[in-house]
């Protein structure tokens, strides 16, 4: 278990007022974007490369740190401006960068291996394994996946001595950070891009086994409710965490300072061995500041009917009861919650049907009187004229607080205006008559834990006082008067000797000059740079890495007399046979029961072909049973998934390629994994056609695998739909497995039905209705000696579908059929149609929406 010293609150901070906010309500350090992009925020009004070092100095004054997101994936013509991006943070003295692209990992550590870098959740890391395994990134901290429980996270950090970093509260996402394609799938506009379009918010109706399933009210089955883990701070510390972070760079500044203000109690009251609860009041203040409903997540275990109850996706706040009749502008409700005149009130409903609206309290009236506030019973609330016009409004409809003006103020105040958060500093003096003053300051670093020490010098000798001699009372009141500064007197120790007297004039400049000396000792040091650039350096080593392979070896012979090899992934044992059955030499086993994957191995034995089984895209503490199944298989090899199976194949010697979901988007990345034994990597589903090019002309070709035909896996999520909706369980202990006897699609606003499947670990991934082929690319890509291609199979197509779909690509890999000729054959084979998705150029980001 890592050791723990201190424990960091980490705040977002979206825009300046955030930033302050946070400084002021305790936080000890921010986290923030660039508007200049490579943030997982891009929505975020973000800070400019100009604003850094006025940021950072006004972060470091008041022993606060600061991050820099750089947690995207990063395309290759993106890594010189990124490079150049990397030199202003370090020019600006940011104290770490967060990152998710293994690739933008070496370009940091290359350009500027003072500046600490943190692995974000984007990154995808739930076990030990792939925890320590980032170190040879330079990684110094890891920020854990959300879906980790208090039990998973101690594991960890029993099994690493890595810092860790864990969310405490705010949004949570359905699907796990880094491995959500949703977006992309959609529209174009890519959650690992910092343009997350919020699907997980849209309503859905459940198809199981072909017929709609009516859920009555809950509509919304992929929106969880944010996470508020107040009460288990003291557990979370127990665990090993030692950066507890808040959501919310899109947040308000009332937010940051409402969130921060609590959770800096709850740390401070851990540390002390209490125990802090939030009063009735602090809940729906918090509740208020922004809440879609709380819940522990994932930290207690999984409840899947907690984390996802399904009724509503947007902010409601606090409800103050159901409506008993209506009037007019008027309501009638039974409290159940304090309300105010000027408060913002909204009727529950389907907001995406227009159901759902509100307004501001104009009255309030109880017992016949009128109010300004009320607490509870029978009241009548006037909202503004016509705001019930058009309006729907039935008997028995819940009605929330959404907005207290009070609160907004009060909060506001708590960072308008100067520094109240102050820096303690101890001063020694000693005041001789006849001798030189000696005076020594001592406060806290710029980065908060370490110190700084400044001594003040003075020309002015003390003289032996005939009236009024220095005392103590005398410099403890002159040295608390720091004024507007960011300083307060904490300790004062001074030696006074042979009565001398001191001025208040000299006492004013020693107090300016101990101010002066304080600010210089804080200011924000530059971090030294590699001289010359290195994103270019680094670019010609991955692509002169062809040059190194074995000379005899089919990579080095003319590219047109290297066949094409197509893989087929099988997500069935019927599968596996008619796809060996149609000539296929090499097939991936992806089941979900992975008992047959011992006949599946033995198949493809007896047909002379090789197979590799696939891991699980998530790999977590207590799961290591998994791995050690698929190596007694003995197959070919693996299709690694994770990074903790990454690094079991190193150990065990087991031969494996890497997935799509280690997200490669640029040479970089690329080359660690083939410096990590990868014998060849999964082109990125973030790519689009002339970003997949661009990958490959600097990439050596025959490390490169294209999917060329599947459906988009969506969301992978820890949520489980099947157990939430369709068992009376709360988690896998106790479903009943309904996954396993009923087939499951997600119908969306327009119609598609996307297809639902559980893994062996009881994860969903949900697949577009709709296939995405990259038929028309593969010419491209052959010219320029890619050789490695793959389709992905559902394991609800029939013989017939998957004999035509294997028939069309060999086909085309063998130049019978064009890349045109092969789309239009799918066009007419798919009911449901098919797509060019992230390899068509252009595509509409707003789709989605």
């Amino acid at each position: 278990m890592a050791t723990q010293t201190t424990i960091e609150l980490l705040a977002p901070a979206g825009n300046w007022d955030c930033a302050r906010a946070a400084v002021e309500n305790g936080a000890d350090a921010i986290y923030f974007g660039l508007d200049a992009g490579f943030n997982a925020r891009a929505r975020a009004a973000n800070f400019h490369l100009k604003d850094l070092p006025r940021l950072m100095d006004m972060l470091h004054r008041q022993a606060v740190r600061g991050y820099v997101t750089l947690n995207t994936l990063v395309f290759t013509d993106e890594l010189p401006a990124l490079e150049e991006n990397v030199r202003h943070i370090a020019q600006a003295g940011v104290d770490a960068v967060l990152v998710q692209d293994l690739g933008v990992a070496q370009l940091v550590r290359t350009v500027c291996p003072e500046l600490e870098i943190h692995a974000s959740t984007q990154m995808t890391l739930t076990h030990a394994a792939s925890v320590n395994l980032v170190r040879d990134l330079g990684i110094q901290r890891v920020v854990l996946a959300r879906e980790l429980s208090l039990r998973e996270i101690d594991d960890i950090s029993t099994h690493s001595d890595m810092p860790l970093e864990t969310f405490v509260h705010g949004a949570l996402c359905v699907a796990y950070s880094g491995q959500c394609l949703t977006s992309e799938s959609f529209g174009g506009r890519s959650a690992n891009r910092g343009q997350c379009a919020q699907a997980c918010r849209l309503p859905y109706d459940l198809v199981c086994d072909g017929q709609p399933r009516d859920l009555g009210p809950v509509k919304y089955l992929l929106s969880p409710q944010d996470l508020a883990a107040h009460d288990l701070v003291p557990q979370l510390i127990e665990a090993g965490v030692c950066s507890l972070k808040v959501e919310g760079r899109l947040k308000t500044p009332e937010y940051v300072a409402n969130v921060c203000s609590h959770y800096r109690a709850a740390i401070d009251a851990a540390l002390s061995k209490q125990t802090r609860r939030l009063t009735e009041t602090q809940q729906r203040e918090l509740e208020l500041s922004f809440s879609r409903g709380f819940s522990p997540g994932w930290l207690e275990g999984c409840d899947h009917k907690r984390l996802v109850p399904g009724r509503s996706s947007s902010k409601r706040g606090v409800l103050l009861g159901n409506i008993v009749s209506h009037r007019g502008d008027s309501i009638e409700v039974n409290l159940q919650g304090p309300v105010t005149v000027g408060d913002g009130v909204v009727i529950a409903g389907d907001r995406f049907a227009g159901e759902e609206f509100g307004g501001r309290v104009y009255e309030i009236q109880q017992r016949q009187t009128s109010v300004r506030t009320a607490q509870h019973g029978h009241v009548r609330l006037a909202l503004q004229r016509g705001s019930f016009a058009g309006k729907t409004v039935a008997v028995g409809q819940e009605l929330y607080k959404t907005d207290d003006p009070q609160l907004t103020k009060r909060l506001r105040k708590s960072f308008a205006g100067g520094p109240r958060k102050r820096v303690p500093v101890d001063l020694q003096i000693r005041v001789a008559a006849g001798e030189p003053i000696e005076f020594r300051a001592t406060s806290l670093g710029p980065d908060g834990p370490s110190l700084v020490e400044v001594e003040i010098s003075s020309e002015h000798v003390p003289e032996v006082a005939r009236k009024h001699p220095l005392t103590e009372e005398t410099l403890r009141e002159q040295f608390s008067r720091l004024g507007k500064t960011v300083y307060r007197l904490e300790q004062l120790r001074c030696q006074i000797i042979g009565r001398p007297m001191l001025p208040l004039s000299v006492l004013g400049q020693l107090r300016k000059q101990l101010v002066a000396k304080l600010d210089a000792a804080r200011s924000t040091p530059a971090l030294s740079c590699a001289r010359q650039p290195q994103a270019e350096r680094l670019l010609a080593r991955v692509h002169d890495a062809e040059s190194a392979d074995d000379p005899n070896s089919a990579v080095n012979s003319p590219k047109s007399s290297i066949p094409a090899t197509l893989r087929v992934l099988c997500r069935s044992m019927e599968h596996i046979e008619q796809t060996l059955a149609s000539g296929i030499q090499h097939v991936i086993a992806d089941f979900q029961d992975i008992r047959q994957y011992r006949q599946a191995v033995a198949a493809a034995r007896s047909a002379g072909a090789e197979i590799e089984l696939a891991t699980l895209r998530i790999h977590k503490p207590g799961e290591d049973g998994l791995f050690r199944s698929l190596a007694k298989q003995s197959s070919d090899a693996w299709l690694v998934r994770n990074l903790a199976a990454l690094q079991y194949c190193r150990q065990e010697r087991i031969p494996f390629a890497t997935d799509f979901s280690l997200n490669v988007t640029n040479p970089l990345t690329a080359g660690q994994l083939r410096r990590w034994g990868a014998s060849r990597v999964t082109a990125s589903y973030d790519l689009n056609r002339d970003q997949l090019i661009e990958l490959t002309e600097h990439t050596p070709a025959h490390w490169l695998e294209v999917v060329i035909h599947q459906h988009m896996p969506m969301f992978h999520m820890e949520h489980c739909v099947f157990c939430s909706v369709l068992s009376p369980g709360k988690n896998k202990s106790d479903c009943g497995r309904p996954c396993d006897r009923h087939q499951v699609e997600l119908r969306d606003r327009v119609g598609a039905a996307h297809v639902l499947h559980a893994d062996i670990g009881c994860r969903n991934t949900l697949y577009n209705a709709t296939a995405q082929s990259g038929a028309e690319a593969v010419a491209l890509l052959l010219e320029m000696g890619v050789r490695q291609f793959r389709v992905e199979l559902l394991k609800d197509m029939s013989n017939a579908a998957v004999r035509r779909l294997v028939e069309l690509y060999q086909a085309l890999l063998l130049g019978q059929l064009s890349g045109s000729e092969v789309w239009r054959e799918l066009k007419a084979d798919n009911r449901i149609g098919v797509t060019r998705g992230t390899l068509e150029q252009p595509r509409n980001p707003l789709a989605i929406l």
